[in-house]
């Protein structure tokens, strides 16, 4: 039988929750988002689990969704994009309106949706290895859930989803925000979970009411509405009748991903 996509173990009052699909990089496919969509429900009911942990197993935490699961979807008309990127950023807002804390516990690529699955918990820590950043752009590609400049304000997430920069070092992360700490490769688990830890130390009920006010902050200043509007948006990219989508779908069929990118590289960015 093959392993499951998701890891589980309880560390006393912490529960770690380990993406198992090092092959891929942890990418985010369905498998992998309903496994940790049904744990985070499991975590919410166990009055045992105080705080949980999310990292990566293998090479990296995430580099993002799987484009090709998305390549082997076909073509979609705007009602069935709407439908697949509302049902994407609800399965990420699970981790911000899940009653307990969440600390994700990065390593290595931190990239695209892996970026927006990290800004969704509540807390990060990173070794001084890891990269972040949004490639989306690169693809012809919108933003699934747009959480950036929530975190780190809006002229930093411009640079950030302008460029398509995927390089943003650990030290960068840190000093926009984007992480909490920065430790070395092999304190990484012991870092995340002596937060944990402390973190647990604390009354449960005081600091899931604490995490819901703090939460508030986003949604008074109209954060719910944000996000809906960027499916909104993302549904006119993805459908856009551009030359140059076309073109990407077509050589996705017919070479595959990795010919697509390299077309829209060269086409875009010059890159021979």
């Amino acid at each position: 039988m093959s392993e499951p996509v998701l890891l589980v173990e309880d560390l006393g009052p912490v529960r770690r929750l380990t993406m198992n699909r090092p092959g891929s990089l942890n990418a985010l496919n369905k498998d992998l988002v309903d496994a940790m969509s049904r744990a985070l429900d499991e975590a919410a009911d166990d009055g045992d689990v105080r705080v949980l942990i999310l990292r990566g197993a293998g090479r990296a935490f995430s580099a993002g969704y799987d484009l090709n699961e998305d390549a082997t979807g076909g073509v979609l008309d705007a009602r069935h994009w709407h439908e697949e990127l509302k049902h994407s950023t609800e399965e990420m807002l699970k981790f911000i309106d899940h009653p307990k804390p969440v600390i994700a516990s990065v390593h290595s690529y931190c990239l695209a949706g892996g970026t927006d699955l990290m800004l969704a918990c509540d807390l990060a820590v990173a070794t001084d290895d890891a990269y972040f950043g949004y490639v989306d752009v690169r693809f012809g590609s919108g933003v699934v859930s747009m959480f950036l400049p929530w975190v780190v304000g809006v002229r930093a997430a411009k640079e950030l989803l302008f460029t398509g920069e995927d390089r943003v070092n650990a030290e960068e992360a840190l000093r926009i925000g984007l992480v909490n700490r920065v430790v070395a490769r092999a304190e990484l688990d012991d870092a995340t979970l002596k937060l944990a830890e402390e973190i647990a130390k604390n009354e449960p009920f005081v600091i899931q009411a604490t995490k819901r006010a703090v939460n508030k902050v986003w949604d008074v200043a109209g954060f719910r509405e944000a996000m809906a509007a960027n499916t909104e948006l993302d549904v006119l990219i993805e459908t856009a009748n551009l030359p140059a989508r076309d073109e990407f779908r077509r050589i996705t069929t017919e070479q595959g991903l990795k010919a697509a990118i390299a077309w829209r590289d060269a086409a875009f960015r010059g890159d021979a």
